[in-house]
């Protein structure tokens, strides 16, 4: 334990020391990449600062690669990889990951599902760490046993969650944007119902694969050590092909669907499929976006809905880049009498920005900020393990990272309203409005007694 905390401050003396003798020009790590023998992609930092290492082991896996009508295959086949494998069960894995002092996570997304190796990088510690990590990505049993408890514990999350007004506004705002395509939130009790064991076994045998695979090293090892691990994790994974690729979602005609809740307040979102990746757009959209609403108190619709108004505590814009186009996103809370105010007043601000772009005084702002804070997005290994795994996950430039003040830097306000315009249209915005129900209804009930209720 205490290793971690001596790494902590002393991490934060290097970021502090480095920002402090920042160039005018970014220069960001040297990224390495190469194609493993047995065709998995490695993306590798050496950083000696600290006696850590943290690993990624990403699979095209995710969600959006859930078989028709069992949505949540994606999430349980991962979640279920430390439950068994081979011939150890549940709690010998859990002793051996507490033996080698490292820590073990993951993920799942629209697109990939992901394993997180964080462990030391004295070569015991790293080598049982990282055989371990290989034996449960290659060999999980998926215990009959395990699999029941996981399937309840998955059918009583989801139905707590479908009482959640914030849960279904998200649920039902991917479905309005994305219909059919494979990034629709489909998840439900009876897609979890449907799902049994074989279907993780297919899964795992179809998705986790190195054609799939892409392993990112970051921390305290040589060119050679990352070539071991990346083999030494991948070597007994199948070859087998590479996930097909997705489609580019159609736009969805301007919808408003209005959701019956008794919470007091209304969650509402607005948006349509956004940008992914590798879009052209990328940078003027995510400048916009920031003066939109993505600036939190300095943004247009902070300045417009709360500050102006009153109509809600917080509001937010945002772009998820995907492999194809994520979502572009408004959303905020507010009371149930005052969902339409509110969001008349943010078709507003949204219509006035597409057409007029940002002033020079904005988008100096956005610039300023962006580029400025962009070190401490890369102030400890685990920040730039998630940057690089991305960027490895989604083949981007390797100089991504060297080059991204640049490109924020450039960005014009006639690029901004220019992107805008052709990629944010009023008429396929879908709305969704749940709850408010409870304050419509106080409101009713006051009426009904002459306003003298407190």
């Amino acid at each position: 334990m205490s290793i971690f905390k001596k790494s902590t401050t002393f991490r934060t003396a290097l970021v502090l020391l480095a920002l402090a003798c920042l160039n005018p020009a970014w220069a960001g790590p040297r990224i390495q990449h190469w194609v493993a023998d047995n065709g998995t992609q490695v993306y590798f930092v050496e950083s000696r600062a600290l006696p850590l290492i943290d690993i990624e082991i990403a699979f095209t896996a995710g969600s959006a690669y859930d078989p028709e009508g069992k949505s949540g295959t994606a999430s349980m086949t991962r979640d279920m990889l430390q439950t068994g494998a081979l011939d150890l069960d549940e709690q010998q894995i859990a002793e051996r990951i507490a033996d080698t002092g490292a820590q073990f996570g993951g993920s799942v997304d629209n697109d990939r599902s992901a394993m997180t190796v964080r462990t030391l990088s004295s070569a015991d510690e790293r080598d049982a760490a990282v055989a371990l990590a290989a034996r449960l990505l290659a060999h999980p049993a998926f215990p009959a046993d395990a699999f029941g408890r996981e399937k309840t514990r998955t059918l009583a999350a989801v139905r707590d969650a479908l009482t959640r007004p914030a849960v279904l506004a998200e649920r039902a705002f991917s479905r309005a944007i994305y219909g059919s395509h494979p990034y629709a939130d489909q998840s439900g009790l009876e897609t979890v119902e449907r799902i049994t064991r074989d279907d993780l076994v297919t899964f795992h045998r179809r998705h986790y694969v190195t054609a799939n695979a892409t392993v990112t090293i970051i921390g305290d090892a040589s060119r050679e050590d990352a070539e071991r691990i990346a083999l030494a994790l991948t070597r007994e994974l199948p070859a087998g092909t590479r996930a097909p690729e997705l489609a580019q979602p159609a736009l969805p005609e301007r919808s408003l669907e209005r959701i019956a809740h008794p919470s007091a307040q209304s969650h509402i979102l607005v948006g349509m499929p956004g940008l992914s990746r590798e879009d052209p757009d990328y940078y003027p959209l995510l400048v916009g976006n920031y003066i939109l609403g993505g600036g939190g108190f300095v943004s247009r619709l902070t300045e417009e809905v709360r500050e102006k108004r009153g109509l809600a505590y917080s509001v937010y814009s945002h772009f998820n880049p995907l492999r194809v186009a994520g979502p572009f996103q408004i959303g905020l809370q507010t009371r149930g009498q005052q969902a339409d105010e509110a969001l008349g007043v943010v078709e507003q601000v949204l219509a006035g920005f597409i057409a007029e772009g940002p002033t020079a005084a904005e988008l100096q702002a956005a610039r300023d900020n962006i580029v400025n804070g962009f070190g401490l997005r890369l102030d400890s290994n685990a920040k730039l393990l998630g940057y690089v795994a991305m960027i490895g996950f989604y083949r981007l430039p390797l100089d991504w990272l060297d080059t991204y003040t640049d490109h924020v830097s450039k960005v014009t306000p006639a690029a901004v309203r220019d992107a805008f315009a052709r990629r944010i249209k009023p008429r396929h915005l879908a709305t969704v409005i749940v709850g408010g129900d409870g304050d419509n209804a106080r409101a009713q009930a006051g009426t009904a007694d002459g306003g003298t209720r407190n």
